[in-house]
């Protein structure tokens, strides 16, 4: 009889640089997406209005996850509790967000509305003080003041005066402030449902909630509209890459990273929105607008230097 004590076979342990690689670059490709985002609705809204083109997106977001989840089995079914959050969540984002960004974006070039996206970085830490009992402390502060400062310079020529439309610029700054509620949501139930799921009720109810406004303000323009290989390409790309792939790798990272350290990364989105405008919509940037750009990322690092540096937001 062997009388040596049993030795325990431990699991392999994974390489610790694969986790946050992972993390990184999944965040990084969601904000690549989300900058093209703003060029392909452009394209789209060429000859499909506002409401078509989110109704269309969220439509068919829904049905390539429904496909995922049928062969996948991982629809989790939630309680009552996380179910009133999702109705919410959903309110928030994809309803109210894409309701003020797309009438906004019709009257903003691209790059001017992914400037004040980027907005949402600094925006939830008050957000997050309030609702998670975060500290905003004057960083904060002055990089808001700072990238409002970098934000006027992209939409006030010198010289030309207002370049930008002021409901325009409003509409962004009520889907910064949906996005925010949105991520304050999001991270109190990330950690109980899984990524898939979050995006399939939020994309239904989404569609859901739209189809009203969309029956009774675009429905009959659409059916008369013949149809657009080029307009509807790119609604594809916004449901598939948008709407599916970058949701998927965004809440997967404020799951792993926290609502401040995956925001911060929303900074990228000018910045690449910039480039793809230049090099798709032939979008002219003149030196004023890329400092001002310069001018918003300053600030928006600079006002969160200590969030980076202090501690990650709690799990809910």
């Amino acid at each position: 009889m062997n009388l040596l004590p049993h030795r325990q076979t431990r699991p392999p342990v994974r390489s610790p640089r694969y986790d946050p690689v992972k993390k990184y670059a999944a965040v990084i490709l969601a904000m690549i997406c989300f900058s093209l985002s703003f060029v392909w609705f452009k394209v789209a809204n060429q000859v499909y209005g506002p409401l078509t083109i989110v109704f269309l997106r969220l439509g068919i977001s829904v049905g390539i996850i429904l496909v995922f989840l049928t062969a996948t089995s991982s629809l989790h079914r939630p309680d009552k509790t996380d179910l009133a959050h999702i109705l919410l969540l959903s309110f928030f984002e994809p309803f109210l967000y894409f309701m003020a960004e797309s009438y906004g974006l019709r009257l903003l070039s691209p790059t001017v509305g992914a400037v004040i996206i980027s907005m949402i970085p600094l925006v939830a830490p008050f957000a997050a003080s309030f609702f998670l009992s975060e500290t905003v402390t004057i960083r904060h502060i002055s990089g808001i003041i700072v990238s409002f400062a970098g934000v006027t310079l992209v939409v006030y020529e010198i010289g030309a005066g207002m370049t930008a439309s002021p409901l325009g610029i409003l509409l962004q700054f009520g889907a910064v402030l949906s996005a925010v509620g949105y991520t304050v949501i999001l991270r109190k139930i990330s950690s109980r449902i899984n990524a898939i799921t979050i995006l399939f009720y939020q994309s239904l109810l989404g569609t859901i909630y739209f189809l009203p406004f969309w029956l009774l303000f675009e429905a009959g323009f659409y059916f008369h509209t013949p149809f657009d290989t080029e307009g509807m390409l790119a609604i594809f790309k916004l449901a598939f890459l948008v709407s599916t792939v970058a949701f998927l790798f965004f809440i997967y990272s404020i799951r792993q990273l926290g609502i401040t350290k995956s925001n911060m990364f929303i900074n990228l989105v000018p910045v690449f929105t910039a480039l793809f405008s230049w090099l798709i919509l032939n979008e002219l940037l003149t030196v004023q607008k890329m400092a001002g750009i310069l001018i918003v990322i300053l600030g928006l690092f600079y006002g969160q230097i200590d969030a980076r540096e202090g501690k990650e937001i709690p799990s809910q």
